[in-house]
């Protein structure tokens, strides 16, 4: 569906994008990773025909944004993070205008408002203007002016920043199953666990390029020391935390105050070597966590930050 084939950008000297290469499949659910200036949201603009690419391409169906950039754009619909509504007008004359904008005729953008009106929930609040609605509601029809002319790629960057619990869960369950339904999405995300319950495989982004990209297991697999033993001592030393990095399997160690990290390739192998260790130190063990692989826990070994960073 999606081929990102050696994507880059600069703005002046400054290269933001410096190579992206990653392809997605039909029908598939693909999350995109990367902290704070990792060349995310310009990789994601480049491949919306937002902003024009410095070198590279993009395909969507086998067509090329620099060749044909309206017929991809037909092809595409996308949820950007701030919303992009009338306020002063109702939800169903927001997504009816958008359908219009995409090409649909007055009984098509009719017929379809109602369809996504029933996707996202908000039949019943339809005809309040969207200034009187939640920042959950909000969203929810963000996403339904994206859906209006039936896209075969949906394009997602952070749909449920700032929203209430019940809101989100609506959105991942609707994204969830448009996706079952056959509808190829890539989707960003601040929160790894929507990107872990929605997304078959991964691509992490860090400074403009993808570092990595593969399933949740695959990512995993891939790296020594994703397990970490955490253990929280009365005290910690450099001495100690030297003597814990000799440890067989210890890949590294961190301390933060009292809180010692350590990343093993076996970790319940080393765990005994490491309470060991703290006892003959003299300290205390308070407590003791054994935490298996995760996807926040490659991030930050991959890119040295938390993704909210």
């Amino acid at each position: 569906m999606l081929k990102v084939e050696n994507l880059k950008k600069s703005f002046g000297n400054r290269e933001v994008v410096r190579g992206v290469t990653f392809s997605v499949n039909k029908g598939e659910s693909f999350g995109l990773l990367g902290p704070n200036g990792a060349g995310k949201s310009t990789t994601i603009s480049m491949i919306c025909g937002l902003i024009a690419s410095s070198s590279g391409d993009v395909t969507i169906g086998g067509v090329s944004i620099k060749q044909n950039p309206m017929e991809v754009k037909r092809k595409i619909g996308v949820v950007p993070q701030d919303i992009a509504l009338y306020p002063t007008i109702s939800a169903r004359e927001n997504l009816y205008f958008w359908g219009r904008m995409y090409g649909l005729s007055r009984g098509e953008a009719k017929k379809r408002t109602e369809e996504v009106l029933e996707i996202v929930g908000l039949q019943d609040r339809a005809k309040e203007k969207i200034e009187n609605y939640s920042g959950g509601m909000k969203r929810r029809i963000n996403i339904g002016a994206a859906l209006m002319h039936k896209p075969e790629l949906l394009i997602m960057d952070e749909p449920t920043v700032g929203i209430d619990p019940q809101s989100r869960n609506h959105i991942l369950e609707t994204v969830k199953k448009l996706n079952q339904e056959g509808m190829t999405v890539i989707y960003t995300s601040h929160y790894m666990e929507e990107v872990e319950y929605l997304c078959e495989r991964i691509a992490i982004v860090d400074q403009g390029l993808v570092i990595a990209s593969g399933t949740k297991a695959d990512l995993c697999n891939r790296l020594m020391g994703a397990t970490s033993i955490q253990v929280k001592v009365n005290a910690s030393s450099p001495d100690l935390i030297n003597l814990l990095g000799t440890i067989q399997n210890v890949q590294s160690v961190k301390a933060d105050g009292e809180l010692i990290t350590i990343y093993a390739s076996d970790a319940r192998q080393a765990l005994g070597d490491v309470v060991a260790i703290v006892v003959q130190s003299g300290l205390q063990v308070l407590s003791v966590e054994v935490q298996e692989p995760n996807l926040e826990t490659v991030f930050l070994q991959l890119t040295g930050r938390t993704l909210r960073d």
